[in-house]
């Protein structure tokens, strides 16, 4: 299992993410996602500890503790949903979209 780790600063590294989390435990792994576009780190990641136990010990010491001027936000990872039946995204829009709909143009 997973935890996620959100409302965090944008310096953070995964060092930094590690080094608080081994307080509680083993840390197995940290992904800290970036914006593709701008390469800026989103302000969320995910820590993997080797035990459940570690793992829940984690969550319930750091859920809105106060860490680099914010209060995180820490539980355990959702699993990602299945995307398979969203519309897919573009700039093309289609036949629903609200601005060609608006102005009565098809």
């Amino acid at each position: 299992m997973s935890i996620y780790v959100g409302n965090l600063s944008y310096e953070v590294t995964s060092d930094d993410l590690n080094e608080v989390f081994a307080e509680y435990g083993t840390v197995s792994r940290v992904q800290v996602p970036v914006d593709r576009e701008t390469g800026r780190m989103r302000g969320f990641a995910f820590v993997e500890m080797a035990s459940e136990a570690e793992e829940a010990a984690a969550i319930a010491a750091l859920d809105g503790a106060e860490w680099m001027g914010r209060d995180l936000k820490v539980n355990k990872a959702k699993p990602r949903e299945n995307n398979n039946n969203r519309r897919p995204s573009g700039g093309g829009g289609g036949w629903g979209d609200s601005e060609r709909s608006s102005r009565g143009r098809y």
